[in-house]
């Protein structure tokens, strides 16, 4: 199936979560923020919402720097 991830085309399995994509792509869920078409969502539903054909996921990673 094939979603928007951050501007690109990406094809994941079916069913997947947004907790399991995450996890997939080797992120830590404390230091990221998700927008799932537009949306702001929690980080303790993430594992709750399957994504679908099309959907856009927008991941945004915390820097710290000095």
């Amino acid at each position: 199936m094939k979603i928007l991830y951050n501007g690109k085309e990406l094809l994941v399995e079916d069913g997947i979560t947004i907790a399991r994509l995450l996890n997939q792509r080797g992120l830590k869920p404390d230091t990221v923020i998700v927008e799932y078409n537009y949306q702001l969502v929690m980080k303790e539903t993430w594992s709750n919402i399957t994504l679908k054909e099309n959907d856009v996921i927008e991941v945004l990673r915390f820097v710290g720097g000095g």
